[in-house]
Parts: C-alpha cells; sequence; structure tokens
C-alpha cells in the first residue's frame, strides 16, 4: 500500500517556495510571509556544537557529526537562512546522520549477518539501527530544507536540493 495523501502533519498542498513566489510576482496577490526582512540581517557565525557532538568513540575512530554540523551551517550560511533554523536542529541531523554512518560502517565490517545465542544465522542489529538512524535524519532534515524552501529569497539547486517529483510537476509547466 502506498503514501496517500500530504505528510501528516503538514496538512493539504505544500507551500510554495519564497524564490518562487519572487520571480514569478507573487500571482496570489497575498502578503509574502518572510519572517524578517534580510536587509537588515547579518550572518551568524558558527555556533559552537555541543561537547556530544566531538567526544571520543569507544572504537577509537573519528566521530564525524561535528564534520556534518559544520557542513550544514555552511549550506545554510550559503542561503542565508542560518538564523532561521536553531542550532538544536542541526545538532539533530548532524548526530542522527553521523551515528548512521557509524552503522554502515560496521556492517561493512561486520557484514550483514550476525550469529543469535544458538548459534543461527540472523540479520545484524546494525542493519535496523542504521535504518532507524536514517529515518531520524531524513526527518530532521525534511524540518531544516522546508525552513530554508520557505525563507529563502534566492533560488536554490543541485543534488541535495532538488526534489524529483517537485522537478518533474514543474517541468510540465514549461
Amino acid at each position: 500500500m502506498g503514501k496517500r495523501g500530504p505528510k501528516p502533519g503538514s496538512g493539504g498542498r505544500p507551500r510554495k517556495a519564497l524564490s518562487e513566489k519572487v520571480l514569478e510576482g507573487n500571482p496570489g496577490k497575498r502578503p509574502i510571509r518572510v519572517l524578517k526582512n534580510y536587509t537588515e540581517l547579518e550572518g551568524m557565525e558558527i555556533p559552537n556544537p555541543k561537547e556530544y557532538l566531538t567526544d571520543p568513540q569507544k572504537n577509537g575512530e573519528a566521530f564525524i557529526a561535528k564534520e556534518i554540523y559544520d557542513e550544514v551551517w555552511e549550506w545554510l550560511k550559503k542561503r542565508k537562512c542560518e538564523q532561521f533554523v536553531s542550532p538544536e536542529l542541526v545538532e539533530h541531523y548532524s548526530l542522527s546522520a553521523a551515528r548512521m554512518v557509524q552503522c554502515e560502517r560496521a556492517i561493512s565490517t561486520y557484514g550483514f549477518l550476525a550469529k543469535n545465542s544458538q548459534g543461527n544465522a540472523i540479520i545484524s542489529p546494525y542493519v535496523s539501527i542504521a535504518k532507524d538512524y536514517m529515518k531520524q535524519a531524513n526527518g530532521v532534515w525534511d524540518r531544516i530544507h522546508q525552513i530554508v524552501l520557505e525563507n529563502c529569497s534566492t533560488e536554490f539547486g543541485g543534488a541535495h536540493d532538488e526534489d524529483p517529483m517537485e522537478k518533474l510537476l514543474n517541468s510540465r509547466r514549461k
């Protein structure tokens, strides 16, 4: 059974991106909702993440959550939306993404199969843990991306920014 209706909690048709409204000249003639005037805002420096993003790991490998945090913050800064996204939200995303990478490394090291207490082959627990972290990271990323989509006044594109369904639907208008 496929997905039916909008994403839970979103209720109805998704909002148009601010950049689309600006390019199309606001066809609905309703006032454009912007959180703050962009001319008054100055970019924030990258806030220091919490210590748990840089804690040493038990296996001795580097924990990449800080790197992911810095990358996401730079992505937000490029789009001048870093003041709209809370650092805690970026921390949650970077932690979930880093944990997912850790699980994927464990799967690469130990394989997809493990043994239970009777010695029978079972699916590695790292597989389900990685799946849970991926779901968590995608949920947080969707929230971050939606904030940027609603508040970024310039067109932004790229591998991470293109929703295939949105691209398909927009191509029909041209």
